[in-house]
């Protein structure tokens, strides 16, 4: 039977809108075995689903695609006008990727992040996660990780750069303030305590959004059972296939310094299989790539806040035109120069015949085995 946590309310503006010293950590007890045991998958699955339709309406009225990367280093933006201080995203990697609508949230819609949060860990006091599907449980961590990141990223804003975010004196991403089943977990620990120690496919690396320009998209829909495999593979491709992912430096392959992360998991042998997982998503310029160079270093960051504004509030606007006609919508300037840039790529994308692409997924033929679209 499916499960649907509460709704929450999206402003009238988010409706189809915009798509032209810390303190020091404090120490936390590793979890222990014990503890883990409770989020071993189930060797005998039950049916139950978890509908996640509310979240799917957020992503796609809150998430603006940045369109797949060019491979071309985003030139430096000139400053603000009337003003010599730099507003907005100078990073090269500001056109990849997909960022999030935050200075446009309202008090009420990020405390509704915040109980859709604590509905989704409600969730497993009502059904037994780790007896429903792989996928139905893999959609499930995700999408806690991800609404997490998000709800406290929203609190936190403006801020530069996520890692900055401190949560009871530690830092966002190791702070433990996710509940599930009565044991406290952090974003962390989702991910390489949970999903990267059950699950052995290196594509789940890239359902989780780190809340930073350098990481995995945030996908503009929820996952669910049905799509985690192709969301999985449109994420793993985009990144992949991006400066943030993939570069030289002379004969030398640059990877993200994430790969680092997740090589106790996936690449033991970390150049051989990492090579060999980039080589499975890699298109025709990538694969080049990895042809011409040698090694693996995982050297590329970038860690400010993927957001349409850079983490920071401008103080001069802009107003937006549509077909040549001014409306009654403004938003910063250095946001219109980003937009501006974005639809300038799309042009550019258009020009060189790259107008999307078609994933086949969940095509029954026949001998095909009952899990076949399970990601392992």
């Amino acid at each position: 039977m499916p499960y649907l946590p509460r709704a929450f309310a999206l402003p009238a503006i988010l409706a189809g809108a915009m798509l032209v010293g810390a303190a020091p950590a404090a120490a936390q007890a590793p979890l222990g075995e014990a503890e883990l045991a409770t989020f071993v998958p189930s060797k005998t699955p039950n049916s139950d689903k978890i509908d996640y339709s509310i979240w799917d309406e957020a992503m796609k009225n809150i998430v603006v695609s940045m369109g797949p990367s060019l491979r071309e280093s985003a030139p430096r933006p000139d400053p603000s006008f009337g003003t010599r201080r730099q507003y907005g995203h100078v990073s090269r990697y500001r056109l990849e990727g997909t960022r999030v609508m935050f200075s446009f949230l309202d008090t009420d819609v990020i405390a509704s992040f915040t109980e859709y949060r604590k509905d989704l860990e409600n969730t497993a006091n009502i059904v037994d996660i780790q007896s429903l599907s792989r996928n139905e449980q893999l959609a499930y961590w995700i999408n806690l990780h991800n609404v997490a990141l998000v709800e406290q990223i929203a609190n936190a804003w403006p801020v530069r750069q996520p890692k900055d975010i401190m949560i009871d004196g530690v830092p966002l991403d190791e702070a433990r303030f996710i509940t599930v089943e009565g044991i406290k977990l952090s974003p962390r620990d989702i991910r390489e305590k949970i999903v990267y120690r059950h699950w052995k496919d290196p594509a789940v690396i890239y359902g989780f959004w780190r809340g930073e320009i350098g990481g995995p998209s945030l996908q503009r829909e929820a996952f669910n059972a049905d799509n985690v495999g192709r969301l999985l593979i449109r994420g793993a491709a985009d990144f992949i296939n991006s400066l943030r992912g993939t570069q030289d430096l002379g004969d030398r392959l640059q990877v993200s310094e994430l790969y680092k992360e997740a090589a106790p998991y996936y690449f033991p042998n970390f150049e051989a299989d990492l090579r060999a997982h980039l080589t499975r998503y890699a298109d025709e310029p990538t694969a080049a790539l990895l042809a011409r160079t040698s090694g693996a270093d995982p050297v590329i960051a970038e860690h400010d806040i993927a957001d349409l504004e850079g983490g920071a509030r401008e103080p001069t606007y802009s107003n937006i035109t549509s077909n040549g006609q001014s409306v009654s919508f403004r938003i910063p300037q250095s946001m219109a120069a980003l937009l501006k840039e974005r639809e300038t790529k799309f042009q550019e994308i258009i020009r060189q015949g790259r107008t999307g692409t078609v994933t086949f997924s969940n095509i029954d033929l026949p001998g095909d085995p009952e899990d076949k679209g399970e990601v392992e």
